[in-house]
C-alpha cells in the first residue's frame, strides 16, 4: 500500500472528496486554471493546495502525475 493510499483510509470522507475534486480539476486542461498551481523552488515539482492538505505532482507526457498528498507542515516540500 502506497503513501496516498494509507493517506485516503485515514481522512474524512469530506476531505477525500475535495482532493480528488483538485485532482480531476488538474486533469481536465480546462478546469485547471481554476486552482492555483506554483512550482516549488528548485525543483520540478508543481503543488496546489487543497485546505490543510498540498497535492504535490509533476507533468510527464502533458498529464499531471501526483507524487504525494500531505499535510502541511514544515516538511512538506521536502521531497
Amino acid at each position: 500500500m502506497d503513501k496516498i493510499e494509507k493517506l485516503f483510509r485515514k481522512i474524512s470522507k469530506k476531505d477525500k472528496d475535495s482532493i480528488l475534486n483538485t485532482i480531476e480539476k488538474l486533469i481536465n486542461e480546462s478546469t485547471r486554471k481554476e486552482i492555483d498551481i506554483k512550482k516549488i523552488e528548485d525543483t520540478d515539482f508543481l503543488r496546489v493546495k487543497q485546505g490543510r492538505y498540498r497535492i504535490i505532482f509533476h507533468y510527464e507526457n502533458g498529464a499531471p502525475v501526483v507524487d504525494s498528498i500531505r499535510i502541511r507542515n514544515e516538511n512538506t516540500y521536502n521531497i
